[in-house]
């Protein structure tokens, strides 16, 4: 494998169904749920913003609606799952993620591919809404020992910091969201400009409300010149009151 380089791995969509057996409220806004199931045999996740699609039936609907989320964490040998709930005030995700109780049914799909980033950059930044922690999460977990970290994470209240395990050398920013999207591009962008990038290869991971990412890929791809190979954004969701 050369330095640096991202490995793609494409993957066959096996549904599996979970049971619900545990409920958590890590921060009032962020729960997680654990469940068991049987069906967990051959379930990989290689890379930390891997998404996983969860099925919700809607009354009057045949189909049922899908969403997108972040396998946190599994156990194959145990059989459990676990999935992180990021709670918005309305959502069909979060009206059945507060409803669920042990015993619930939760039928799953995914991931279909994974882009793996390879531990062998000098450093790592990454910036994201509520949405990203579970990510965010996980790819700290998996850091080498020392490797330095830079976080900026937009929050709604100071209640929802949360606590990472990482043998990374780590420096979290928490910053305080608004409503409005808008704002909250222009809140990281102000906060990332007195950020002096690290000397060496660094790769930048971005994970937000679609406009907020493309906002910040801009930034540092076209403000700063950093190399686009090396930038990663994504849509995490879409504030339907931006065009």
């Amino acid at each position: 494998m050369q330095k640096h380089e991202i490995t793609r791995i494409r993957k066959d969509v096996v549904r599996r169904t979970l049971r619900v057996t545990a409920k958590e409220y890590l921060t009032p806004r962020m729960l997680r749920i654990v469940f068991q199931s049987d069906e967990l045999q051959g379930f990989d996740s290689p890379s930390p913003d891997d998404h996983i699609k969860i099925f919700l039936s809607s009354p009057g609907d045949e189909k049922p609606i899908s969403r997108d989320f972040t396998p946190r964490a599994w156990d194959l040998e145990a059989g459990t799952f676990t999935i992180d709930f990021a709670l918005h005030e309305v959502g069909r995700a979060t009206e059945w993620a507060h409803a669920a109780k042990p015993g619930d049914r939760l039928e799953i799909g995914g991931p279909r591919g994974s882009a793996v980033v390879p531990d062998d950059f000098d450093w790592y930044l990454l910036i994201g809404d509520a949405t990203a922690l579970p990510s965010i999460g996980r790819r700290l977990e998996r850091m080498r020992p020392g490797v330095p970290v830079d976080v900026f994470a937009l929050i709604p209240d100071s209640e929802e910091r949360q606590e990472f395990v990482t043998t990374a050398k780590c420096n979290v920013h928490w910053l305080l969201c608004s409503e409005s999207s808008r704002d909250n591009a222009a809140t990281l962008r102000s906060a990332l400009e007195t950020c002096r990038l690290r000397a060496g290869d660094g790769f930048i991971w971005i994970a937000a409300e679609a406009s907020v990412s493309r906002d910040l890929y801009s930034y540092f791809v076209e403000m700063r010149g950093y190399p686009t190979q090396w930038v990663k954004a994504t849509a995490y969701w879409t504030d339907p009151r931006i065009e």
